[in-house]
């Protein structure tokens, strides 16, 4: 059972009431809500609006989690290349299916999709990163050599959903101890931390190399996937 209807016309009520005394490039509002039937389970559909530039937000819920304690939370960034894609380069879509698998076999949890691609710096600039990474500079190097921070993204949009569903506290998916930081930063409550680790691949351990030596991630970065479940070669 996910979030009962007289709950999600109050939620709705409450999205079209919102008005945000914070910063108004920060604040979020529930705009839409329905039922999502997945292979990971059911879920439902939250979208969710920025008040400011009208960029769309998503969250992804499993069970009722309204007002609940320890709800499992994945907080995930939009990852074109690797989400739809299905790049090599990075983790980003083996963490996505595996936290939506995970959280379809609990009572209650959330996926929350934020729109931060690239590390918070766009599409164009990770594009761009790609290409110093060719060249053989890491992910953090890459990022500072196009003028940028290694993570430039924000966690209270994410803080401002769960505050907006009603989250009481929450045990999040995560191997990123600034994501933890940072929410707490913003008011979120952790009880607890899941990891999420997936092995690498020949192309992507360096990637998970830098993400664990340069950036702090809680990972092993030891076992090595097999390539031919992602597919033939071309």
């Amino acid at each position: 059972m996910g979030i009962p209807a007289p709950t999600v016309e109050r939620l709705l009520r409450e999205g079209d009431e919102h008005r945000c005394d914070g910063p108004p490039e920060n604040c979020v509002r529930v705009r839409a809500l329905a039922k999502l039937p997945t292979r990971f389970g059911e879920y439902q559909a939250v979208a969710f609006e920025n008040c400011l530039d009208r960029q769309d937000h998503a969250a992804f819920v499993h069970g009722d989690v309204v007002d609940q304690e320890n709800v499992a939370v994945r907080v995930h960034s939009e990852c074109l290349t690797g989400d739809a894609i299905g790049s090599l380069r990075c983790d980003c879509r083996d963490q996505l299916l595996e936290s939506l698998a995970r959280i379809g076999q609990m009572e209650r949890g959330i996926v929350l999709y934020l729109r931060q691609e690239g590390r918070g710096i766009g599409f164009v600039n990770k594009i761009r990163a790609y290409q110093l990474q060719d060249s053989g500079y890491d992910t953090v190097q890459a990022n500072e050599l196009l003028g940028f921070r290694p993570d430039e993204r924000d966690y209270e949009i994410a803080a401002h959903m769960l505050s907006a569903l009603h989250v009481r506290s929450i045990q999040i998916l995560t191997n990123n101890p600034a994501k933890v930081q940072d929410l707490e930063r913003h008011g979120v409550r952790i009880s607890g931390r899941i990891p999420v680790e997936i092995p690498a691949n020949e192309i992507n351990r360096p990637y998970l190399q830098t993400k664990r030596d340069r950036m702090g991630h809680l990972l092993e970065v030891e076992q090595e996937d097999d390539l031919s479940a992602y597919g033939p070669s071309k």
